[in-house]
Order: C-alpha cells, then structure tokens, then sequence
C-alpha cells in the first residue's frame, strides 16, 4: 500500500519586507509553509483553515482515517504539539513504509472510530493534541525509529507513547513496547521456514551415522515404547 502522509498546516506570515505590500506577500506564499528552526507548528489536521475546515473536507478526512485504520494491525498516538514540521518530516522518513502519521482532530477520530473495534478503547486517548501512527505490520520498527527521533530532537520526556490499540485493547506506552518486541509476522515464517529446512538435513545426519550408533538409537527408542506400553497395561 503506497504510504501516505497528509499534515496540513495553517500558517501565518508577517510582512516583514518594507518593500513588499502585504497583500502581495500572501499572494506568493506557497501551499505548506515550513517553520524557521526553533518555531513549532500545531499541525492540526482539519484545521481551521483550507478544504479540510469544510463540511466535505472534514468528511474526506473521515473516510482516509477509517481506511488507515482497516488497513492497520497496530494504532497509538504521541503528544502532536511543540513539534517542527522539519521534526515530523524527518520522522516521516525514518518510520516504516508500512507505516502512516497523520495528525488528526480528536472529533474527526471519534467519528471515524465509531462502531468499529477501536470504538470503546480510543476516547481515553482522544484529549489534547494527537499525532497518530497507522501500522500495517512492522510495529517494532516503527517504535525504534520513533525512540531514535525522540533521543536525537531530545524528546524522550514530552513525546513518549500516549496510548494504543491492539485487537480493541487499550495499551500504555509500556505495552506498546512489549509488544513491539515479539517476533513479528516476517519473523515468525522466517523462523517457521528455517526450521522446516533444517528437518531433512537432520534426518540425513542421524541416517549417515556409523550403524552402531544408529543401532543403538533404535534400541533406546524401542526401550522407551516398550515401558510406555508396560504403563498402560
């Protein structure tokens, strides 16, 4: 599934050219304005600005979560706030392919929550701003990627895992975690798949032993099964 990151942005621009009218400057701005270093951006989805302030916009905004979420295995959000656009961008490109942020207003997740499995554990999450991550499968990656952005942007106390949903069960931040570190679903028929490799090659090794040793494997299990049949008698 081609991955999608949808963040829109109100910002506003002083004039700061006395050269330049203002009315000229904000008919050059262009769609998505990145903040200076140091400047935050509420990243506020469906904001109060735009398409996505409409009625059909915020619809639309609706249908894309409702689809992140059928397509996702995994759901939690971090705190959405005092974070850069540059800062989201560069965790945008370190998280899995399989995996989506998307910043997203607390009524528009209610609605796109309601009468699926996500229902009765997401209204707790649902305060404050929230930047949500969508997991098709790799949630251990995408955790990792996560833990390495907070170290490097110095995030570790004010953007841990708020909450998330496995299965229509509510996790903390420290579930989260422990289950990101189970094998995953590649894992797990990498696993699977090397162990039934490996059966032929170790009927080959007990059939290319000396025949003493064969003879006496055999003997040994014969043994065993002539006491299981003694204890059933």
């Amino acid at each position: 599934m081609k991955t999608t990151f949808l963040i829109i942005v109100g910002t506003f621009a002083p004039c700061v050219s006395a050269f330049v009218s203002c009315n000229n400057a904000v008919n050059h701005l262009p769609a998505l304005l990145v903040p200076r270093s140091g400047r935050t951006s509420s990243l506020n989805m469906g904001g109060a600005n735009g398409e996505a302030s409409t009625l059909d916009g915020k619809k639309k905004t609706v249908e894309n979560v409702k689809t992140l979420l059928d397509d996702s295995t995994f759901v939690f959000s971090i705190p959405g706030n005092a974070l850069t656009v540059a800062q989201v961008e560069s965790l945008r490109r370190t998280v899995p392919e399989t995996s989506t942020i998307q910043v997203v207003k607390n009524t528009l997740m209610k609605r796109a929550t309601d009468g699926t499995e996500y229902e009765e554990a997401m209204p707790s999450l649902l305060k404050g701003s929230n930047m949500w991550f969508f997991i098709q499968d790799d949630l251990k990656g995408t955790v990792k990627a996560l833990d390495e952005f907070k170290n490097e942007y110095e995030k570790t106390e004010t953007h841990n895992i708020l909450g998330g949903v496995v299965d229509g069960t509510l996790y903390d931040d420290k579930g989260m975690k422990a289950i990101s570190k189970l094998p995953s679903k590649l894992e797990l028929i990498t696993k699977i798949a090397g162990a039934i490799k490996a059966v032929p090659t170790k009927v080959a090794v007990v059939l290319n032993q000396p025949s003493t040793k064969l003879v006496r494997a055999i003997k040994l299990a014969t043994e065993e099964v002539g006491k299981d049949d003694s204890a059933t008698e």
